[in-house]
């Protein structure tokens, strides 16, 4: 039996940086190979990012992309690593975009991999399953393969396929089992999202046993606007044991060997010939060699984290790639002393560093003393660049020449804030971010154009009840390792409150978050209507009202600031709702 030294390299592209992303590629090859594997394995489109959206239909990038394989095939041999075979994720194309007037059936754009091998391109293969839910778009870019490719390394027969491939019982993996391959490589750019990964790994093992194969799946890292990768590339034996796991929200590269069946000589399909509906590919690269030298490589098992402390690296590296990869050289926000804002402050502080973070108390007459406390403090424990600015002066100003009472003088204070926010931006071009969770933004509990502004949200999709929960972890965190707790423990215990009228608290106008949240919960992430809600228990009161506050408050939302997304249905990208629409549910 064979053994393949396996290498899975979980890396982080850029969109549309296709030198820095095939530079990349070079660089993690040279690491496979000096640690003697004998196939190394990228996640999908690593070589264009991904996903790339409607940059599909620009034919130059397409063009460009095939260019850039080419010459990072080549590269690699003229680096000496020719002999080492890559599977490269990128953007193909063998007709006009599907959206064109001189579109062919069956023809377009490919979500491709490749294989690379003595400075050329020895095979490809273009995803079979087209996912189109959620944030996917698929069907409105690529068309769908036919072929299932199957590439001969070191006299073992590894399959190729793409991400969704695995997420649908069928097509390649019932293929491959009919090809007789002995290794499935699932290149990958699966997003994030919380308990995902309790879904994937038994996903992974009953796609091994139906291909009856070892499954090698390695997944990208980092974020790309909402969207953030976790990696946690594993390799699973055919019975669906788990063999080795990579870490979450970090590069990685991650060599195992595998013991795995030789290759067939007969009694599979060969090369054009029909399975299952598809059709099968082979190219023999290399046929078995000796074992690997030296100790056997094992890629180890890294158990995932709690759940706070994997929400938590999410959103940190969501916001660190944002910045840094749209290059913005600092952030900014408002210190209101609230927990809203010191998570922000903390995630941004652990993202950035202190020396990028600008935290900004905005206090008017309506501000307590402890929020002013509490925001000092945090910038203390955390030594984020702090500052004063009094808007009540400027508040006066606009009163003084406009008649303005209620709710509307309210709104003015936030505005306020809003413009010296966007003022120090421009003056010092910092990015501004938003502090309004996903509760608030449900229920439109915000100011347009006030607290709601801002170029990044880190905690867009983060319910109330779970930012006081990753507060209290942070903390815990932080003193379990001898550091002094970045959020003041006034932040979490106080009762939430805007602070823009005497005495005002968040329950003047909501329900208690634990009543909120699960309500908002059911009916945003699990689509539940309003019988649903209240067969799950909640008072048909609350729905009504809370329902109402959801359905009107469109509008604002679509002029949200993009923010990462951890759970399965984040506003935006996932959930798209008309702004003019008159269904409501029963009793409203």
């Amino acid at each position: 039996m064979p053994t393949l030294r396996l290498a899975l390299a979980q890396v982080n592209p850029t969109v549309g940086d296709l030198a820095g992303n095939a530079e990349l590629v070079r660089r993690w090859t040279r690491r496979a190979a000096d640690a003697g594997a004998r196939l190394v394995a990228f996640p999908e489109m690593v070589l264009t990012g991904y996903p790339v959206e409607d940059l599909v239909f620009r034919r130059s990038f397409v063009a460009a992309s095939r260019a850039a394989l080419r010459s990072l095939a080549a590269d690699l041999a003229a680096d000496g690593l020719g002999d080492l075979p890559v599977v490269v994720g990128y953007l193909d194309a063998d007709g006009p975009p599907q959206v064109s007037a001189d579109a062919e059936p069956g023809r377009g754009a490919r979500n491709a991999a490749a294989v690379l091998h003595g400075g050329t391109v020895v095979a490809t293969y273009f995803k079979h399953h087209l996912p189109n839910y959620g944030v996917f778009d698929e069907d409105r870019y690529f068309v769908g393969g036919d072929t299932l490719t199957v590439v001969r390394v070191d006299g073992v027969d590894v399959a190729l396929t793409i991400c969704e491939d695995l997420w649908q019982a069928g097509g390649p993996f019932a293929v491959a089992r009919q090809a007789g391959v002995g290794l499935v490589v699932t290149i990958n750019g699966s997003p994030y999202e919380l308990n995902k990964d309790d879904i994937r790994l038994p996903l992974v093992g009953r796609r091994a046993v139906e291909a009856g194969a070892a499954i090698a799946y390695v997944n990208m890292v980092g974020g790309q606007d909402e969207l953030v990768f976790e990696g946690d590339s594993m390799v699973v034996a055919a019975d669906g044991t788990l063999l080795a796991r990579a870490p979450q929200f970090v590069e990685h590269l991650m060599v195992h060997d595998l013991d795995l069946p030789a290759a067939p000589e007969s009694g599979t399909p060969e090369s054009g010939e029909l399975a299952d509906g598809m059709r099968v590919a082979r190219t023999r690269i290399s046929d078995a060699g000796p074992a690997p030298a030296g100790p056997p490589a094992v890629g180890g098992l890294v158990e995932p984290v709690a759940d706070e402390a994997e929400v938590w690296q999410a959103l940190v590296l969501g916001l660190r790639d944002y910045v840094d990869k749209n290059r913005f050289p600092s952030v900014v926000l408002g210190l209101s002393g609230g927990i809203d804002s010191a998570v922000v402050a903390a995630l941004a502080v652990d993202a950035l560093g202190p020396q990028r973070v600008v935290g900004v108390s905005l206090p008017s007459q309506h501000s307590s003393e402890h929020s002013r406390e509490d925001a000092a403090e945090l910038a203390k424990r955390t030594g984020l660049d702090y500052r004063v600015e009094p808007i009540q002066p400027m508040v006066d100003t606009f009163l003084a020449n406009m008649s303005l009472s209620g709710v509307s003088v309210e709104n003015l204070q936030a505005r306020v804030r809003g413009v010296i926010l966007m003022a120090l931006s421009n003056q010092e071009g910092h990015l501004v971010l938003t502090t309004g969770n996903k509760s608030e933004l449900a229920v439109g509990y915000s100011t347009l154009y006030g607290d709601s502004v801002g170029g990044y949200n880190p905690v867009k999709d983060v319910w109330k009840t779970l930012i006081w929960r990753l507060a209290k972890w942070r903390n815990a965190d932080a003193a379990s390792r001898g550091e002094t707790p970045p959020i003041p423990e006034n932040s979490i215990g106080k009762p939430p409150s805007a602070e823009l009228s005497p005495g005002q608290l968040d329950s003047d106008t909501l329900p208690d978050y634990t009543v909120l949240d699960p309500i908002l919960i059911g009916y945003v992430d699990g689509d539940l209507g309003r019988e649903g809600l209240v067969e799950a228990g909640h008072d048909p009161a609350v729905i009504d009202r809370v329902l109402r506050m959801v359905d009107t408050a469109e509008y604002k939302r679509r002029q949200s600031a993009p923010g990462t997304k951890i759970s399965m249905k984040a506003f935006g990208r996932d959930r798209r709702l008309p702004i003019t629409n008159r269904w409501r549910e029963h009793g409203l």
